[in-house]
């Protein structure tokens, strides 16, 4: 497929603007940092996505990650339906939160979790945990590690803010982000001088525990563990954000790849399977200091939804080792596909890798942090992005994210890729 339609998607997306700021209701999909019209997407099947136009694409996002098991997948269509049957929301405790509480134990190195409705509100609340939990105000978080947008996250975060080049957020006050201090990703000497002068004050780190938000950025060798160490010498808690690799690297998140666990954990997007879902978790003397058991208080009309937590617990259920290893190995075929496609053509660029995810950055060197990560070349991602588009693959809009593989991807999907990279590579290569 080349240069297809997108006339019913512009039609949209100007009717969009008029009643939705930006026409977008998330500020990536507007394809801002590669110009051009956002395809409005009608349906989902396995591997592909088919635009309002008709257009078929092979997903390279997998709505950024839930989608672990390919789109509408049986198994999580059918629990859906069946949850909806019953009705959408009662805001009372159901036995669908308790079985998708206690997969998520069962996986993860948590001992109670929270369950809420994103990725922002279970950061948002772990850091409110954190505070009430030892008594103090600071916290440190890292230049390109994106938590969600609650005011105190929203400084040098990676990924929407990066690709529409905002640092900070107007409408965040400096008492908002007053007590957040903000270090160097991969620094673990500005962290110990950190702690050297603000050690006491310090309730938590908190950290991607692989970053994906301005690319895939991962954690220097240690560099977790030492966190880890930094912050029970000064009686700090440590949080790791697996909001967006938990449950999606390995059954046990980044954790299953690197075996270090935080005080207290995040995790979204999987553990939703595409619903509104996220958690917050941890040791159960820090969980007890939240309502009703203690006093940092905590609420959610919808956390616990039970379409959301049965879609959760049907994906969760079925992300096996097999889907695992399939996903190791598709996506490690996608990758060497992208890097040997441009390396043909002489582009030069940096293929970074974290377990199943990784990205492509259009720069010289190895990125290790956040400045590193803004000194690419954004201008050959775009070219590469609507080439591949144009082609039938659906890449990240932004060189900033992680690219997504699921458990449909199967071979026919991995040959349209394949067929479609040398166009994008030689688009990347045009572009300089």
């Amino acid at each position: 497929m080349t240069s297809s339609s997108s006339e019913r998607s512009q039609a949209l997306f100007d009717r969009a603007g008029a009643v939705v700021p930006g026409g977008v209701n998330s500020p990536v999909r507007a394809f801002g940092a590669v110009g051009g019209t956002p395809r409005f997407i009608a349906a989902g099947r396995g591997p592909y996505l088919i635009d309002a136009d008709g257009n078929e694409y092979v997903d390279l996002i997998c709505s950024w990650g839930p989608m672990i098991l390919g789109h509408a997948h049986p198994a999580v269509v059918e629990a859906v339906q069946r949850a909806a049957a019953l009705g959408t929301s009662y805001g009372t405790p159901t036995e669908g939160e308790v079985l998708l509480a206690e997969e998520i134990v069962a996986r993860a190195p948590v001992d109670q979790v929270r369950l809420v409705s994103s990725g922002t509100e279970a950061t948002m609340s772990a850091i409110r945990l954190a505070r009430g939990f030892t008594g103090r105000s600071k916290i440190v978080k890292f230049s390109g590690c994106y938590h969600g947008h609650s005011d105190a996250l929203l400084a040098a975060a990676g990924s929407g803010l990066v690709t529409f080049g905002l640092p900070d957020s107007p409408g965040v006050t400096g008492a908002a982000t007053a007590d957040t201090i903000v270090l160097r990703y991969n620094d673990l000497a500005a962290v110990e001088e950190t702690f050297g002068e603000h050690g006491d004050e310090i309730a938590c780190v908190i950290t991607e525990a692989c970053p994906a938000n301005m690319g895939i950025v991962p954690p220097a060798q240690d560099f977790n563990a030492a966190l880890k160490a930094i912050c029970r010498r000064h009686g700090a808690l440590l949080i790791m954000d697996e909001v967006l690799t938990g449950f999606r690297v390995s059954r046990s998140g980044w954790y299953g790849i690197e075996g270090v666990a935080g005080d207290l954990s995040t995790f979204g997007k999987v553990m939703g399977g595409g619903l509104p879902a996220a958690a917050f978790g941890g040791r159960a003397d820090i969980m007890a200091k939240l309502a009703p058991a203690g006093p940092v208080y905590q609420a959610g009309t919808l956390s616990g939804n039970p379409l959301a937590t049965a879609a959760g617990l049907a994906t969760l259920r079925g992300a096996t080792d097999d889907v695992y290893a399939h996903l190791d190995r598709a996506a490690a075929t996608v990758a060497e596909l992208a890097s040997e496609a441009l390396t043909k053509e002489g582009v030069q660029h940096r293929l970074q890798v974290a377990g199943n995810l990784f990205s492509i950055f259009f720069a010289p060197e190895k990125v290790g942090d956040f400045d590193e990560a803004r000194r690419q070349d954004t201008r050959r991602y775009a070219a590469f992005f609507h080439a591949a588009l144009d082609h039938g693959v659906y890449l990240p809009p932004s060189a900033y994210e992680a690219w997504f593989l699921s458990a449909a991807h199967d071979d026919a999907a991995l040959e349209r890729i394949a067929a479609a990279l040398p166009h994008a590579a030689r688009a990347a290569a045009e572009a300089g």
